[in-house]
This record gives C-alpha cells, sequence and structure tokens, in this order.
C-alpha cells in the first residue's frame, strides 16, 4: 500500500506530465512560425522567474547557503536552461513524433544515474517496469496518427536526446535540494540563474517577436504563449520538486510515458485521431511499468532489511 504522501506525490507529478503533454502540440504550433525557439525559451524563463520571487515574498524566508546556491545553480542548467533550450531547439528542427519517443529514453537515464549517484539498486523488477513503460509509450506513439509536415532531422533528434539526459541529471541531483527546501525557494534560485547565463543570448529574438509589434491581436497565438508560460512552465516546476520530496527519481521520471498519453487523448478529442486496441494495451503498459517500479525494493528497504538480518 502506497501511503499518503508518496500517493500525493504521484498524483503531483502525473498532473506536471499531463500539463507538458498538453504543451508539446502547442509549442509545436508556435514554433518557429510564431515565436522563434530562442524567444519562447527567454519568455518561460523570465516569466517563471519573475512569478517564483514575487511568489516567495509571500512565503517564510528560507535561507539558502552558498554550498546548496553552487548546486542549485547546477541544477537551473540542468533542469531549466539547458534542458528547455535544447528541447525547443530540437523539436523545431525535428517531427514531434520524434521527440515524443526520444523522450521515453529519460526514465532509462534516470535509472542509471540513479544508480551511480544516489547508489538505488537496480533490481530486475524496477528494470522491467522502466522497459515495459517505454515499450508503452512507442507503441502508442506509432499506433496514433503521426503523419507530420516535417521529417526528421538528425540534428534536432540528437538535441532532444541531450535534452533529456541533462534533464535526468537535474532529477537525481535536486533530490536532496527537494527534502530542504520549498518548491518555490527551489525554482526562484533555478530560474533567476537560468535567466542570466540565457538573456545575453536570447533576450533580442524576444523582443523582436511579431506578437509585441502587431496592431490587430491574434487571441490564439497568444492563448498558446500564455498556456506555454504558466501551465507548462511554472505550474509543472512548482509541481516536480513537491513531487520528488515523496517519491524516488526513477518512479517520477517514468510519469515521462503519461505525456504521449495525453497528447493522444487530445487528438481523439479534436479528431484528429481515434480510439484503438493498442493505445489500450499501450496505456495498460505504461501504468503497469510505473507499478513495477513503484513496488521495487529502494536503497532503503534494502538496507532495511540488511539491518534486521543482522
Amino acid at each position: 500500500m502506497l501511503g499518503k504522501e508518496k500517493l500525493k506525490g504521484h498524483g503531483l507529478i502525473l498532473l506536471a506530465n499531463m500539463l507538458f503533454g498538453i504543451n508539446m502540440p502547442i509549442s509545436k504550433y508556435l514554433l518557429p512560425g510564431h515565436v522563434s525557439p530562442e524567444a519562447l525559451t527567454i519568455m518561460r524563463m523570465l516569466f517563471a522567474c519573475v512569478m517564483f520571487w514575487l511568489t516567495s515574498l509571500f512565503m517564510k524566508k528560507e535561507k539558502v547557503p552558498l554550498r546548496d546556491i553552487g548546486l542549485l545553480f547546477v541544477c537551473g542548467m540542468c533542469g531549466i536552461a539547458f534542458n528547455q533550450s535544447l528541447f525547443v531547439l530540437g523539436l523545431s528542427q525535428t517531427s514531434p513524433v520524434d521527440a515524443s519517443i526520444i523522450a521515453t529514453t529519460g526514465p532509462i537515464f534516470v535509472m542509471l544515474l540513479a544508480a551511480l549517484i544516489l547508489k538505488e539498486p537496480i533490481t530486475k523488477l524496477k528494470a522491467l517496469g522502466v522497459l515495459m513503460g517505454a515499450a508503452g509509450g512507442v507503441l502508442l506513439i506509432f499506433s496514433s496518427v503521426h503523419a507530420s509536415n516535417q521529417a526528421s532531422n538528425l540534428q534536432g533528434d540528437l538535441k532532444i536526446v541531450l535534452s533529456g539526459f541533462i534533464y535526468s541529471i537535474y532529477v537525481v541531483i535536486s533530490k536532496p535540494l527537494c527534502q530542504r527546501y520549498s518548491p518555490v525557494t527551489i525554482m526562484k534560485w533555478m530560474f533567476l540563474f537560468s535567466f542570466i547565463v540565457l538573456a545575453p543570448f536570447m533576450f533580442r529574438e524576444m523582443l523582436d517577436t511579431p506578437v509585441f509589434h502587431r496592431r490587430s491581436t491574434d487571441w490564439k497565438e497568444v492563448s498558446a504563449i500564455l498556456y506555454v508560460l504558466t501551465g507548462a512552465t511554472f505550474l509543472p516546476y512548482l509541481l516536480i520538486p513537491m513531487a520528488l520530496k515523496r517519491i524516488r527519481p526513477t518512479t517520477l521520471s517514468m510519469y515521462n510515458y503519461a505525456q504521449p498519453i495525453v497528447a493522444s487523448l487530445i487528438a481523439v478529442m479534436v479528431g484528429q485521431d481515434t480510439f484503438s486496441a493498442s493505445k489500450i494495451i499501450s496505456t495498460v503498459l505504461v501504468f503497469v511499468g510505473v507499478y513495477m517500479v513503484t513496488q521495487s525494493k529502494s536503497r532503503e528497504d534494502i538496507e532495511k532489511e540488511l539491518t534486521a538480518g543482522k
């Protein structure tokens, strides 16, 4: 049985990935015709930075020592600056199908890095669960309508792969910080560092974005940008550390597989796709995989068993 806190963690990360899943078709609509990849990236950094610092004014102040400021800088680079800029650049160059398939490698990266850095064991049950979830994600993508006006692009694909790997580093190394600080404290520093590093290269692109210079307002375009800033940046990045405080990194990363499920449901709702047996099978594979990873023994569980056996 899952404890109340762990169950809350599962719900939080599921919601975050649902928001990310909705973001993929919206970002693809914006890029690059309405907004350049660089402009959209720096908009996200600036908006979230301002929102998290404003929110922190209404919360209890947390003192962060210099040692942890350095770790927050690394987390900001891996979890936001390099991850987001590489992903957006990659998505603008390759097909959304490729991007979705490549995203299924995330939990594999996290599982391996958690073993190296946090000494989390790679049990047979955990490995099988990760692979089962990946199989479900790939099956779902291929069973959907995936004709794309944009062909695959090796450079774009490699950027998506690197984005996923760098984000996996963030998920693993930020775990200790999530135990010590509130999500708002963590994110206000991460987004501040990310904005400072990327602004010299991208701020001009944001100022030149057509939406800021048109006489008439394109509300579809504005709504899409607002969703990316709030629904796909501020809210999910608030939820991720809240979830990571309660569940293991590999378990958290498994919910990446919910993103193609959400995208597929949206396609069905708007009449771009239909339900099929393969979609049901793939969804079952994903959530069975999540369950298996959840049930696998953690480092703490194994240490308790060893202690009890002495």
